[in-house]
């Protein structure tokens, strides 16, 4: 749920390692830096996409040139509901990209402001308004895949298993092939940590968390879990397994060594791949789940 803050190495030019010092650098400006070394050069790039009216409402494309029926894919960022942006998680779009999907990287409304559910459904009409027009980059509209990581996990996986918020905006469950969680906090007593500020007020876990609203038809999951978490506990993961287990769903948990909270979704970016396997588990479960 937080921020980028700690110490991450950059692997510039294929050659040379440069590590920040995140103690006198912000997440911003890191984010930045990572980006900033990941080029969309070769990529269609389409940005600030409305879809919906509130000036959080957007989000940005990234789609490889020249693909039919790609499977397509939309990321959440995390922040604590708080905070984040789709631009400082450029890095994603770019390399799920180059792995040949079309991907959405969306922004959506902030609480406290904007108390869940409100930014749980911006996810489902983000996910919508990438669906109706995913043929025009060459994705598929019923080859989708959810993506989120810290908060932005627990959006991904309650829009899709609470049967609610699909149904509003008309998404069939099943146009959706899988959903990835990275770092999600799906199974805590929120009433306990500062985002309490994203949940009304007088709400319970039973009432908000999505490992108590699994819909018996939930597509497969992919839930990865960094070993040296010390933001987002593993129990979350592991209450969420069990909870989708008991509904018969398909899920993988995956525990991937050495990487923190920030660590496991940094490792996405094309050139930090030597941090962990995240890139790779979320192109394996894609290309297992995805329609041929």
């Amino acid at each position: 749920m937080s921020r980028f803050s700690r110490r991450l190495p950059l692997l510039l030019g294929g050659a040379t390692l440069l590590t920040l010092g995140l103690s006198a650098c912000s997440g911003e400006r890191l984010q930045a830096a990572v980006n900033a070394t990941n080029s969309t050069r070769g990529l269609t790039v389409v940005r600030d996409q409305a879809y919906g009216p509130d000036p959080r409402q957007r989000l940005d494309v990234y789609a490889p040139q020249g693909v039919r029926g790609a499977p397509t894919l939309l990321f959440i960022h995390g922040g604590s509901w708080q905070g984040g942006d789709k631009a400082g998680h450029a890095f994603v779009g770019q390399s799920l990209a180059r792995a040949g999907y079309v991907v959405g990287v969306m922004n959506y409304r902030l609480a406290p402001q904007h108390r869940y559910p409100s930014y749980v459904q911006d996810g489902a009409l983000a996910l919508k308004w990438l669906r109706e027009r995913a043929t025009q980059w060459g994705g598929a509209p019923n080859n989708l895949f959810v993506a989120g990581h810290s908060a932005g996990g627990f959006n991904a996986v309650e829009l899709v298993d609470n049967a609610r918020w699909l149904s509003e905006v008309g998404v069939p469950v099943s146009a959706v092939r899988g959903v990835i969680g990275i770092a999600g906090p799906y199974s805590y007593d929120f009433r306990e940590f500062p985002s309490r500020v994203a949940f009304p007020e007088g709400a319970t876990p039973d009432d908000v968390m999505p490992d108590r609203h699994v819909r018996p038809d939930a597509p497969p999951h992919l839930l990865l879990v960094a070993a040296n978490d010390t933001t987002v506990y593993p129990q979350n993961a592991i209450n969420m397994e069990a909870a989708l287990k008991k509904a018969g769903i398909s899920v993988e948990r995956k525990v991937l060594p050495r990487l923190n909270h920030i660590t496991i979704i940094g490792a996405v970016a094309s050139n930090l791949t030597f941090l962990g396997p995240t890139r790779a588990e979320i192109i394996r479960f894609v290309e297992d789940q995805r329609l041929r």
